[in-house]
């Protein structure tokens, strides 16, 4: 069980970055010139980056517990599902939206 926990505590880790990830590939996926697409998103990108530093990380300024976390997280991990919808990779949101159910399902359930 101790391995499950951690790899769990991994899981988490990589899907907080893979909703970074998804605000990126769709900004740089859009319909236009290549350097607004860039520029489109890191700025996405970032701003999930900031969102997360103030409100989601264990550090967070302005850390947030019971139902607020789960609101915040809810549209955290909810943006990298509609950035994979907009971009076209219907596949992989329904993958990374399972994924996020299952990891966070978990994390609740082992208190992580």
């Amino acid at each position: 069980m101790k391995t499950a926990k951690a790899a769990n505590l991994g899981i988490l880790l990589l899907i907080e970055l893979g909703a970074v990830g998804a605000a990126a590939y769709w900004g740089v996926t859009l319909d236009v010139p290549a350097a607004l697409a860039w520029l489109l998103g890191l700025a996405a990108s970032a701003v999930l980056v900031v969102l997360w530093g103030l409100f989601g990380s264990p550090k967070a300024r302005y850390r947030t517990h019971g139902s607020a976390r789960v609101g915040f997280e809810l549209l955290w991990f909810g943006a990298g599902v509609a950035a994979l919808l907009a971009a076209g990779a219907t596949g992989w949101a329904v993958a990374f939206a399972l994924l996020c159910v299952a990891s966070k399902t978990l994390a609740v359930r082992w208190g992580q």
